[in-house]
Parts: structure tokens; sequence; C-alpha cells
């Protein structure tokens, strides 16, 4: 390998634990769901690193080092076009701990710096793309988990509403709209039940699809009186955890007319 003197350095966020977020590197299905369809890994020192990109270009590499779930480093080149040959960069790979879950740095060092210059708005996007692979794995589960949340405003026990929370909530969990500032997942049943018993009845129902991206979750929502007719409608933000628990809800009522 030549020298490497040119280095390009990123630094991402990922709302999972360093297990989660480093399957990526040692299971081809999720590596391709990063990369691209086709796209392999063998995360052994020596293993091939292939990425078929959607565009068609490939790249390949061979892992020089791997140690779960801190690290790994592997050669990267292109098999086809002719940015970079096949072994002639290298790429490290380092995950940390972080309260929101991963600290992932990226260090890929070149012997050229013009070709270091072409690959920053690549890195920049790929690490975009990594960090949405990863929560949609993770959080493949979150309009079930918004749906609870939804349905907790509607039920009447105080136990069976506590369970409900407990089971998608984190404990120190926050939620804010237009009449409420609350925090902790204590502090929640007692502001459901006064929201029964100011208006009685009153379900909360989600619409469409909730949208996703790197940990948030958007979901449009309607309030719905025990006549059945519709109420005030609006969208919350939901952030979850690395756990899969939700953080915190930020609630924004539409205008009314």
């Amino acid at each position: 390998m030549p020298e490497l003197p040119y280095e390009l350095e990123r630094t991402v966020v990922i709302r999972a634990t360093r297990d989660t977020v480093f399957r990526f590197f040692t299971d081809s299905t999720r590596w391709a769901n990063w990369w691209g369809a086709g796209s392999t890994i063998d995360a052994t020192p020596g293993g091939k690193v292939y990425i078929r990109h959607p565009n068609g270009a490939e790249t390949v590499g061979e892992v020089l080092e791997v140690h779960a779930p801190e690290h790994i480093v592997f050669t990267y080149g292109y098999a086809t076009g002719n940015p970079i040959p096949p072994g002639s960069s290298r790429v490290t790979i380092r995950l940390e701990p972080d309260s929101a879950g991963t600290r992932l740095h990226l260090l890929h060092e070149f012997s050229e710096p013009d070709v270091r210059d072409a690959h920053v708005q690549g890195w920049r996007f790929q690490l975009a793309l990594f960090s949405n692979a990863v929560a949609n794995d993770l959080f493949a589960d979150a309009t079930k988990s918004v749906d609870v949340w939804l349905a907790t405003w509607g039920i009447k026990d105080d136990k069976e509403r506590e369970a409900s929370l407990a089971a998608i909530a984190a404990p120190e969990i926050t939620f804010r709209d237009r009449h409420s500032s609350t925090r902790g997942v204590g502090d929640l049943p007692a502001h459901a039940s006064a929201v029964q018993r100011y208006k009685p009845g009153i379900t909360m129902q989600r619409k469409g699809d909730v949208r996703h991206c790197q940990g948030m979750v958007l979901a449009d929502w309607i309030a719905v009186d025990q006549d059945g007719k519709a109420g005030t409608s609006g969208t919350s933000v939901f952030i979850f955890g690395a756990d899969k628990k939700i953080e915190s809800v930020t609630g924004f009522a539409n205008p009314t007319s």
C-alpha cells in the first residue's frame, strides 16, 4: 500500500448501542441495506469487502483489522471506474459510547489530496444513509410504539394506563405541547387522567403512516370525542433512545379556524 498522508474524517452520533451499530459491519444483509443490493462483507482479517453502488459502480477491499464492537479497518478502491485503484486507500471506523447511543468516527486515508476532496460529499451522504439504515433496523416497531402512546390517552384505568406507558417510555421521558410540560414516566399517567376528566371519552388516533429519520419520528393524529366527532388534529415529534424506548414527545396542534 502507498503512503497515505491525506485524511478525511467525519463523526456522527447514532441512536443505537455499539453492538447494534457494529452488526452492519459483520452481517452482509445489513451491509447491503447500507450500501446497496449485492454488497457483501466478510468481517475477518483478510476477508473481502464488496460494495455495489446503486449506479453500478463497484468498490472492493480487504479487511485489515476487526475488533467488535470497537473498530474495523479495511482497504478501499474501485473495481470499476477510475477514482482510486483497489488497495490504494484505507478506511477506519471506530465506535465509542455516547450518551445518545454511539459516536462513530470515520477516518479515510488517501495518497492524493484531490481524491480525498472528491470523497468528502460522498461520505457525508453515505453516513447519513448509514444512520438511517441502523435506525430503520432498530426502530422497525416505531409505528406500534406511537400507536400505544396515542391509545394511552384514551385509557380510563390508572394502572392500565401506567403499564401501557411503562412499556414504551423511558423513565425520564419528557412531554410538551401547548398545555403540557411533564418529565418522567410517573408524571404522565396523572396528566392523561386529567385529560379524561376534562374531556371524558376522548381518544387519539393516528392519521397516515409515521415518518422516520434517524431515531426521530413524526406522527399525525386527530382527537375524537366520545360521540365519534373529530376535534383537534396535529403532529407529534417522537425521539427514541438506543433502548427503543421513547425519550421525548412534543405535540403540535394544527390551528383551528
